[in-house]
C-alpha cells in the first residue's frame, strides 16, 4: 500500500475519480493500492479546501430561479440505534443535507449539513441569500420550517412558491419493494412575490438527489455504506459538489454549471481539483473567481 506522504499527484487523482464516481473508500482503496487510511485523510483534506473554495467564490451569483429541497442520510448509525448517552448529539442518527439549486445553470449555490428543524432551514436560507446578486423566484416543498426561513433570510425580497405533491398510500407490495407511494398530483401555492407559475417547480433538485446517491456511496439507501463520522460525511458532500460544479459536463449545457454560471471559463480537470489541495499545502493563495465575494451570513459550502 501506499502512504499518503508519498502519493503523488497521478495517484491522488486516480484516488479522487473513483470517490466522486460512486466507489466506497475501501473499494478505492483495493482498485489504487493506497492504503484505506490514506484514501479517507485525502476524502477530509480534500474535502476542507473544496468548501472553503466554494464558499469564498460562489458568492454574487447571478441565479434566477432556485429549487431547494434537503435528502436524507445517517452517520454512525441508524436513529433507533443511537445510544442513548449520544441521542442528543449532532452526527449520531438522522442526518440532512439541503441543497440550493439554480433551474437554469444546474449550479448548486449552496448547501448545508444538519437536522431537519427551523434552526437548520434558518441557517441554510441565510447562506443561500447571501449568495444572490438579485432578487430570485425560489420554489420548495411543503416542509414547514421553509415558511418561516424563507422571509426571515431574504427579508421578503424573493418570488417564493410551495410545490406540495400529493401522495397515495403504498400498498403492502410497495412498502416490503421500498418503492415510493403514487403521486396523485401537485399542488403550487404562491407565498412571497409574484412568481411565476411556469417555473415552481422543484423537479431539477429533485434529480440531484438522485446524482448524489448515485455518486457518494454513502448515500447509498439499504447497504452499508454509511459515514461513521459526520466529518467524513461533509468531506464527501463539498467534494461531490465541487466535482460538480466545476468539472463535470452536464449532459444538456454542455458544459459544466460553474461555466455556464459564469464562475470559471472552462470545465475543470482533475488535475485542477486536486491542485487545489496542493496550493494550500504550500500555502500558495488561490486565485479569486471573476465576482468579489461579500461576507457570509452563514457558512455551510
Amino acid at each position: 500500500m501506499v502512504s499518503m506522504n508519498k502519493l503523488s499527484a497521478e495517484k491522488r487523482q486516480q484516488v479522487i475519480a473513483c470517490l466522486v464516481e460512486g466507489s466506497s473508500l475501501r473499494a478505492t482503496a483495493r482498485m489504487t493500492g493506497v492504503a484505506l487510511n490514506t484514501v479517507t485523510k485525502l476524502l477530509t483534506d480534500l474535502g476542507l479546501v473544496c468548501s472553503i473554495y466554494q464558499d469564498t467564490h460562489m458568492r454574487d451569483l447571478t441565479c434566477a430561479r432556485v429549487q431547494c429541497d434537503e435528502i436524507w442520510s445517517f452517520c454512525y448509525s441508524k436513529q433507533r440505534n443511537v445510544p442513548a448517552a449520544k441521542r442528543d448529539e449532532f452526527g449520531y442518527g438522522d442526518v440532512w443535507t439541503w441543497v440550493g439549486m439554480d433551474a437554469e445553470t444546474k449550479l448548486v449555490a449552496s448547501y448545508y449539513i444538519g437536522g431537519r428543524g427551523p434552526d437548520d432551514a434558518l441557517a441554510f436560507m441565510h447562506d443561500l441569500a447571501g449568495r444572490m446578486r438579485n432578487r430570485v423566484q425560489l420554489t420548495t416543498d411543503g416542509h414547514r420550517p421553509y415558511l418561516l426561513a424563507v422571509p426571515t433570510a431574504f427579508e421578503n425580497e424573493v418570488d417564493y412558491a410551495l410545490l406540495i405533491k400529493i401522495y397515495g398510500s403504498a400498498t403492502r407490495e410497495e412498502q416490503r419493494r421500498y418503492s415510493p407511494a403514487v403521486c396523485l398530483g401537485q399542488e403550487k401555492q404562491k407565498r412571497i412575490g409574484n412568481p411565476d407559475s411556469r417555473y415552481i417547480s422543484t423537479s431539477y433538485v429533485e434529480r440531484q438527489n438522485l446524482t448524489m446517491r448515485m455518486s457518494m456511496r454513502r448515500f447509498t439507501r439499504l447497504t452499508n455504506a454509511f459515514s461513521k463520522k459526520v466529518e467524513n460525511l461533509a468531506a464527501a458532500v463539498s467534494l461531490h459538489f465541487m466535482f460538480y460544479n466545476y468539472c463535470r459536463v452536464h449532459t444538456t449545457l454542455g458544459t459544466t454549471p460553474a461555466v455556464a454560471a459564469g464562475l470559471t471559463d472552462h470545465p475543470w480537470t482533475l488535475a485542477e481539483l486536486v491542485g487545489l489541495l496542493e496550493a494550500a499545502e504550500t500555502h500558495v493563495p488561490v486565485k479569486r473567481g471573476p465576482y468579489k465575494p461579500r461576507k457570509p451570513k452563514a457558512i455551510s459550502n
